[in-house]
């Protein structure tokens, strides 16, 4: 990659003492000053890493969502560079206030991060992009990119959606809990133990609600400690640690506070900017890509990989998607006892799928 006035290698702002070598590989880390929009001047971390011989003959593009970070695809990315023997590129990214990003300045929402993203697209001048999406990295990463919708081949999704979420059964006002749901967590877990919350929710197991409250009691009290489950021990510490600022915290809560109206928008009010809506930032996603990425469109590789412990895994969200990008047929896997981050979960699995779309055998 060439080196870009605003893009350098030397960590800004980074909240860990050690940055684990799978998250910011040698040579591989760079930081992207953005130029313009509300995060004006903020420096946004992404992995670029090219494994094989030669010219890459794709590109994968990993966009998170929340409470994670990138770090979430760490398994899938080993899983990959162990199994592939073709040249491919690896792009992922921190949104501002997550991660080995600047802090967040206000309460940051799809939209904000689809901006930044679109900003490091053109930066790096990606092309034949396999898009991998998780969570908010959904809406996230699909409104980026079809702004430029000619730099997609395939899309991959992991439990998220861009339609309008329904609002009969399983939602975020009653899971996993049906009197606690996750929307209401913002409200309950205090600031300071948002980061502990955030680590113990992505590694949450199907589990009945007093397990659940048990567990986080505990979790969060060990935490305190810096006492960790030894399994996944480096990541539970560094989605914890992402969130010792207080703005990447309250950021992070607008965006579970956001959940009861995904895909369908929500008038809100920041504190620094006022009144903000999301509808329109939807209404695009959802009206174009059909249109551009569907079977009349330029017809792009789809798959989906859910697990079934979720509100967003239901028949509706899956039809959705299917009435959009009917491609997705035959390229569909529910995990039913799998949780909402299936990519800590089920990452040989996402890997394989990677690899059947773009065909890196």
């Amino acid at each position: 990659m060439i080196i870009k006035p605003n893009i350098t290698q030397t960590p800004v702002n980074v909240p860990f003492q050690t940055i684990p070598i799978d998250y910011f590989p040698k040579g591989g880390g760079f930081w992207l000053q953005l130029s313009e929009g509300l995060d004006k001047g903020k420096n946004l971390f992404f992995r670029d890493s090219t494994h094989g011989e030669g010219d890459p003959e794709c590109t994968l593009v990993f966009v998170h969502g929340n409470p994670e970070c990138s770090y979430t695809f760490r398994i899938i990315i080993k899983s990959l560079i162990s199994t592939v023997k073709k040249t491919f590129r690896i792009i992922t990214l921190d949104h501002i206030g997550f991660g080995l990003s600047d802090f967040a300045s206000y309460q940051m929402v799809c939209k904000d991060h689809s901006k930044n993203l679109l900003q490091l697209i053109k930066t790096l001048n990606l092309n034949n992009v396999t898009l991998i999406v998780h969570d908010w990295g959904g809406p996230i990463g699909i409104a980026a990119f079809l702004e430029q919708p000619e730099r997609v081949s395939n899309l991959i999704i992991l439990n998220s959606t861009v339609f309008p979420l329904s609002k009969e059964g399983k939602t975020y006002k009653n899971y996993p809990i049906t009197w606690l749901g996750w929307a209401r967590g913002p409200y309950i877990i205090p600031n300071h133990f948002w980061g502990s919350f955030s680590s113990y929710a992505v590694f949450l197991k199907p589990s009945k609600p007093l397990k659940i409250l048990l567990g986080m009691l505990k979790y969060f009290i060990l935490a305190e400690w810096n006492i960790f489950p030894i399994d996944n021990i480096i990541a539970r510490k560094t989605y914890r640690l992402q969130f010792q600022n207080k703005m990447n915290i309250l950021s992070s809560k607008r965006l579970v506070l956001q959940t009861p109206y995904w895909g369908h928008g929500k008038l809100y009010k920041e504190p620094h900017l006022g009144k903000r809506d999301t509808k329109e930032f939807y209404q695009f996603i959802q009206d174009n890509i059909k249109k551009l990425w569907g079977p009349k469109g330029l017809n792009i590789g789809v798959g989906l990989i859910f697990g079934g412990w979720d509100a967003v895994c239901k028949k509706s969200v899956i039809q959705q998607w299917l009435k959009h990008l009917p491609q997705i047929k035959g390229h569909i896997k529910i995990f039913k006892n799998e949780g909402h981050f299936i990519q800590e979960n089920k990452p040989k699995e996402i890997a394989e799928m990677i690899i059947e779309l773009t065909n890196l055998k």
